[in-house]
């Protein structure tokens, strides 16, 4: 059968090496599968299925330096794992059994007690009485953190099944920002990166999840699930019909043949990589130097790190060799031998052409080899049609005037005494601005009072992301954008009594808003709020960073991060406040349902946002934060093509909103039993969302910050560097104490 597509040339930097206990892995797991009842008689699998999946083969190429002991242990996971998927299609999906399948899966999280002197119930299944034999033998050696980090992961890859049976029969593609929060729901690298930390070393609970260990785990994962979606795209596509694979994606998006799209899913993949490889040689040092930590976790972290470029190499290995995928074209690897390489068996993914490969090489030089200040002449804006209505508060002008006060009274329209960056807006400028009207749209229900918080909130977002750029950025002073942030974070303890002492205006508007708005909640609900204001926080030392460095971001990474630069935690958070009472349980909150809902609707707040923002950023700012010039920078192409990129996009996280709230919300609600009250707590919810969303794209229309003549009148240099990207911050409901 001729292939759809040729393979591309792989960006390989790391050799594959083979475990030497690969043998006595085979025997072992095909003695365990026999033992608890996998092979004969279970309905999935007989002896020759489990020896044409050679498991640990797969094993033996991605965990090359563990022992004996450590090989049999992997291989059993990843045995089971493969079990529990094919049980489960066997089991669930062919009969769509849904309520049979929530109850299945609920049952399993008893096998992965904490604790293991709480017991573990009776297995009724080989799936439960394997999970409990290899949760018995692998957590012993773990800490409590890495426990609940695992388990977490595992019911995350097992529950997730239930979005695959709510969509076998969708018959739909997915838009690409889609199809990488699924595929890593689905696809079982985030899980695989938990067994790497077993074999290589724990990463430290102190840091295991922050943004650089968080960015390793996640670029592996899409690297690993990109390049299977290559090797696998003629079974999965052409002969079962599959639609959630990289190549499908990208040539339905694109409207490209289906080479250009392999081409394309190669590049991306080639992207994560990449950014595997700047996380780990430039912000792990921060890290490590930022918590102080000792030789002995920093050791671990490296191992860590080693373990997923070992899993990387070895996947790949696999793909070349396995019958179960398409590798009858692709090129060989390592045809080059020098002294000084590695030799031997395994060593054959170390292929000095694709480290230094056009692509590769050129996708890497694009990135760090922007002009800034590109003359670009007026955004283009596309027509931007939203399948909801706009509604706006009557309370516009109150909260204007309130919040323009407000902002006065706070210092931020005056020069401060010290800080000469504080200079940046003045008062005719706020009130071209006019965050009040975005507010308005945000929150059309909201009280007067509400509403002026709301504007407040949303001003002081946007005047600290344009102190940043201002500040620390063009005088590349990182440390002290760390200090300066630090600060602010001290200024919204949990505990108001522990609130520092504010000294810039900047700090004290923040302070002041602080109080006023966590002071009625629960101690819970103030410490998740802080979370996510600290997450918004903490970003914008990661555009500050890359400014530092000229670095324009891998285009996943910069979606994911543009997120919590525009406060959408801390926007989602306060609208759900908004709903308590409601007896809306947090699971529902956190099901993956909910984070699609809100993701999609984030994503299409920050492209409105790219999209009307791009001359200021671009030509008057010298950005490089921008989803316009993170598309033409992967892509290599102009203004217009990225703009036509970047609005299809916008097109389909709208389309996949309104898609999730018409067939998977209801699902939900069932899975989760809701009573009517909670169930109109989550379409209030929506509501807000859709708000949000239409509040956000007039006020961009209407308002006097990225049109021409506002930008070329700025009476001042520094004037000229101010940006919008965290306005969304304020699109909640914000409820006054009583």
């Amino acid at each position: 059968m001729t292939q759809p597509f040729h393979l591309p040339d792989f960006y390989l930097p790391y050799p594959a090496r083979r475990n030497p206990h690969l043998e006595a892995a085979r025997t072992h797991s095909r003695q365990w599968a026999r033992d608890f009842g996998m092979l004969e008689g279970s309905g999935v699998w007989e002896e020759e299925d489990l020896d044409a999946h050679d498991y640990a083969l797969l094993c033996a190429y991605t965990h090359p330096d563990c022992d004996g002991d450590a090989l049999n242990l992997v291989t059993d996971w990843y045995v089971w794992v493969f079990f529990f998927d094919d049980h489960f299609l066997e089991t669930y999906k062919r009969s769509q059994d849904r309520a049979g399948a929530k109850a299945y899966l609920d049952r399993l999280a008893a096998f992965m007690p904490m604790d293991l002197a709480d017991g573990f119930p009776e297995p009724t299944n080989p799936v439960e009485a394997g999970l409990r034999d290899l949760w018995l033998r692998t957590v012993p050696a773990m800490s409590a953190d890495w426990r609940e980090r695992f388990s977490a992961s595992t019911a995350n890859l097992l529950n997730e099944s239930m979005w695959e049976l709510a969509n076998i029969d969708i018959g739909r593609v997915p838009n690409p920002l889609e199809y990488i929060e699924m595929r890593r729901k689905v696809g079982g690298a985030p899980w695989s990166a938990g067994l790497v930390e077993y074999v290589s070393a724990e990463v430290p609970a102190r840091v295991a999840h922050t943004r650089p260990l968080g960015v390793l785990r996640d670029a592996f994962s899409d690297a690993v699930h990109i390049r299977n979606d290559l090797f696998s795209y003629q079974r999965e596509v052409a002969d079962e019909g599959e639609l959630s694979n990289a190549v499908l994606v990208l040539e339905t998006f694109l409207g490209c043949t289906t080479q250009e799209a392999a081409e394309a899913s190669n590049d991306l993949l080639t992207s994560r990589l990449q950014q595997f490889e700047q996380t780990a040689l430039v912000e792990l040092p921060h890290l490590f130097a930022d918590h102080a930590m000792t030789p002995a976790e920093i050791a671990a972290v490296l191992a860590y790190a080693k373990g997923l470029q070992d899993w990387q190499s070895g996947g790949h290995e696999w793909h070349m060799v396995s019958s179960r995928y398409m590798n009858e074209e692709a090129r060989t690897t390592a045809p080059l031998s020098l002294p000084f390489l590695p030799k031997g068996l395994g060593t054959a993914a170390l292929d000095l052409r694709s480290i230094l490969a056009p692509r590769a090489t050129d996708l890497r030089r694009r990135s760090f080899t922007h002009i800034p200040f590109e003359r670009t002449g007026p955004s283009v804006i596309p027509d931007i049609r939203l399948p909801f209505a706009l509604s706006l508060s009557p309370h516009h002008a109150y909260a204007r005037e309130g919040s323009v006060a407000w902002a006065r009274e706070m210092g931020l329209l005056h020069p401060q005494p010290g800080d000469p960056g504080s200079v940046i807006w003045s008062e005719e400028k706020l009130r071209g601005f006019d965050f009040a009207l975005c507010s308005a749209g945000l929150d059309p229900d909201a009280t007067p009072q509400e509403l002026l918080l709301n504007a407040c909130w949303l001003t002081w977002g946007t005047y600290a992301d344009d102190y940043y750029p201002v500040v620390f950025a063009r005088s590349r002073d990182l440390a002290a954008a760390k200090a300066a942030t630090a600060r602010l974070i001290a200024l919204v303890p949990v505990d108001h009594a522990e609130q520092a002492q504010p000294v810039t205006a900047m700090e004290r508007a923040l302070a002041d808003l602080w109080v006023r708005t966590s002071r009625g909640m629960a101690p819970r609900n103030r410490a998740e709020f802080r979370g996510t204001l600290v997450d918004m926080l903490e970003s914008w030392l990661w555009e500050v960073e890359n400014q530092v460095h000229h670095r324009i971001p891998d285009p996943v990474d910069y979606a994911e991060m543009r997120r919590r630069t525009f406060g959408s935690s801390l926007t989602m958070y306060l609208c759900r406040l908004g709903q308590a009472g409601r007896g809306i349980p947090d699971g529902v909150y956190a099901s993956g349902t909910i984070r699609s809902l809100e993701n999609a609707a984030a994503d299409t707040a920050c492209l409105i946002n790219d999209v009307f923002s791009y001359q200021k950023e671009v030509e008057f700012e010298g950005e490089v934060h921008n989803h316009l010039v993170v598309t033409r920078n992967f892509f290599d192409i102009g203004y217009p093509q990225a703009l036509h990129i970047c609005h299809a996009l916008m097109t389909q996280r709208i389309e996949e909103f309104e898609h999730i709230v018409v067939n998977q919300l209801p699902l939900l609600y069932d899975d989760w039993e809701l009573d009517p009250a909670a169930r109109a707590g989550m379409e209030a919810y929506v509501g807000e969302l859709r708000d949000w969303i239409a509040g956000v794209l007039n006020w961009h229309v209407q308002v006097r910050r990225y049109r021409e003549e506002d930008l070329s009148r700025a009476p001042d240099g520094l004037s000229s560097a101010i940006r919008s990207s965290s306005f969304g911050m304020a699109a909640a409901r914000v409820s006054l104490p009583a």
